[in-house]
């Protein structure tokens, strides 16, 4: 799964290796956190978030084949 979101959002950043993605796991609980720079934020975000949304859903749905919940934060490089 989360080759899958490495590949989407590598897709729509203009600089994909600048972004950096973190992978906690607790149980069947699965956290990925993607850090962009700024400039990518827009395009891997989308218009009203629909690209980001659409992600979340993917992530949703594959990680019910694998029995694990998936939660995907999306941040821009220095946001705590």
């Amino acid at each position: 799964m989360v080759e899958l979101i490495k590949y989407v959002i590598g897709s729509f950043a203009e600089q994909p290796d600048k972004i950096d993605y973190e992978v906690i796991e607790r149980g069947n609980m699965v956290t990925v956190k993607v850090t962009l720079d700024p400039e990518d934020m827009g395009k891997v975000i989308g218009r009203q978030g629909k690209i980001a949304k659409a992600l979340r859903t993917l992530v949703r749905v594959g990680g019910q084949n694998e029995n694990k919940k998936y939660n995907l934060e999306i941040k821009e490089r220095g946001e705590n």
